[in-house]
């Protein structure tokens, strides 16, 4: 992977500065632009899955998926220069799907173009990670309320085995931080499918990227990493008792802390 990708020099770099944590304010307008907007996304979606779908479209799909995986999963880093050659040799297809993935990664901002034109892995400016934690409260607060009201007890009992596994990673004497990820990532989807709304579900995915959960966890420390363990299991007391204002303040103060996590992380 070496081979193929090199860093380039970065336009954006985190620094250090006092940072804010406010609530969005958004104007009907905008929120109804949005929702239909991401209707519109869904339905395109939708047309791309279907069973006509010709070799073309599948061999771009596949593109896109692979490479989106690669940037989400950190093997290819912010501000590294991507060619569609390297790129169709990786997924094994030809460039001209290679090229249409990369137009959609360009559109959803996981890839960028310098002034030159090369294309480059989208880097994480400050304000763009203080707006996906401020979009991610609001979001995952909400699932967490749904999630209150609509949770079954097999839910409540897979969310406490997923939480004892959380709780025993990060209890060891090295904390094991691919555990924790692993397990994390399982209780919040776990709360999204609790709160039946697969659009919800669909706008958090585009949000919670793993690059971003991935530097929060590994600088936490084991006293950090113990105390999410320790708001999960605040998040499961309120579920028990149906308390959807409580579900949301708390799941609101967990992303909160982590957002902190992350900014005090940024070199």
């Amino acid at each position: 992977m070496q081979k193929l990708f090199r860093n380039v020099p970065k336009t954006t770099q985190y620094r250090k500065k006092p940072l804010s944590f406010q609530p969005l304010q958004l104007p009907p307008s905008v929120i109804l632009y949005t929702i239909t907007r991401f209707q519109e996304v869904q339905h395109a979606v939708s047309r791309s899955n279907s069973p006509a779908r010709s070799p073309e479209a599948r061999a771009s799909e596949r593109a896109y998926a692979e490479i989106r995986g690669l940037i989400v999963a950190g093997d290819i880093a912010p501000g590294s220069a991507i060619t569609e050659e390297a790129l169709a040799e990786i997924v094994g297809v030809s460039r001209t799907p290679v090229r249409e993935a990369l137009r959609r990664l360009e559109s959803e901002l996981y890839i960028s173009r310098t002034e030159s034109q090369r294309m480059v892995v989208a880097d994480w400016s400050i304000d763009d990670v203080t707006g996906m934690f401020t979009l991610r409260a609001m979001l995952e607060g909400h699932a967490a309320a749904r999630a209150a009201q609509r949770i079954t007890p097999e839910t409540l009992a897979a969310l406490e085995d997923c939480n004892a596994r959380i709780t025993a990673a990060v209890a060891a004497p090295v904390p094991d931080v691919a555990s924790f990820l692993s397990e994390n990532r399982h209780f919040h989807e776990l709360i999204q499918s609790a709160a039946g709304s697969s659009r919800l579900a669909s706008m958090l995915a585009q949000l919670v990227e793993q690059p971003v959960v991935r530097r929060t966890a590994t600088h936490y420390s084991a006293t950090e990493l113990a105390r999410s363990a320790h708001e999960h299991s605040e998040l499961i007391q309120a579920f028990k008792l149906g308390d959807a204002d409580w579900a949301r303040a708390q799941m609101a103060a967990h992303i909160r802390r982590a957002y902190h996590a992350f900014s005090a992380a940024s070199p």
